[in-house]
């Protein structure tokens, strides 16, 4: 592997899958292992990478129970993207409880693989690094947990934060309203669709005259305009 460049491994029972991956993310710049089941991927030293692609479907033990031993009996955080052809609400909330990071459906698109990859990257080295995101109206200061606008701190709830800061981190990127439950709730306590109306509501009168920037597709769930 190149020194300084980011490594990634995929895991896919299906190998012509897994050279779709490997040519194009090696393209791209990122040095590419490859697994053909999750006992495989077992049998590697998983803390070398800075990235996880699971597939859902593998055999005896599945992406799901993969990435549940990565997070508690390895107690590793490294990043991980589902690539699966299972699509079901209770299927995607199933995985942002287990702590997913994305989660790209099959057939899918390369381009569209690679855009995601990079912002998951990108999002996670702000936050090891603890350096402040940027916008052209917001910086959010990941280590103190604070967003200012033009100087003045926004003074968000912890959840109202952890929403900010994704939405302002995915510009563009629409979030369903269950998937904002599972990411920032979980499981821990039972909320509703309404929870997060509410605490949108909340942040946009806290940004002013900036509220505008959240949106809200009719149908589909909310967005950070810049």
């Amino acid at each position: 592997m190149t020194p300084g460049r980011k490594k990634i491994l995929a895991i896919d029972d299906e190998e012509d899958i897994l050279e779709i991956l490997q040519f194009n993310l090696s393209a791209e710049g990122f040095d590419v292992d490859t697994a053909i089941s999750a006992e495989d991927a077992l049998e590697m030293n998983l803390r070398q990478y800075d990235l996880f692609i699971l597939d859902i479907m593998m055999g005896k033990i599945s992406g799901f129970h993969l990435a549940d031993r990565i997070r508690k009996e390895f107690n590793i955080q490294t990043p991980i993207i589902f690539l699966t052809a299972r699509d079901t609400e209770n299927d995607r909330i199933t995985g942002f409880n287990l702590g997913a990071d994305d989660y790209i459906s099959k057939p899918f698109s390369v381009k569209e693989l690679i855009a995601r990859t990079r912002a998951v990257l990108r999002r996670v080295s702000h936050e090891n690094d603890k350096t402040d995101t940027l916008s052209d109206e917001f910086i959010v200061n990941e280590e103190k947990k604070r967003v200012e606008s033009e100087g003045a701190p926004l003074d968000l709830t912890k959840k109202e934060y952890e929403i900010f800061s994704l939405l302002l981190s995915n510009p563009g990127k629409i979030f369903p309203r269950n998937e904002l439950l599972a990411r920032i709730w979980g499981n821990d306590v039972i909320v509703t669709d309404r929870t997060v109306d509410v605490t949108i509501a909340r942040i946009r009168k806290k940004m002013g005259d900036k509220g505008h920037m959240l949106k809200n597709k009719s149908g589909y769930g909310y967005y950070f305009d810049e």
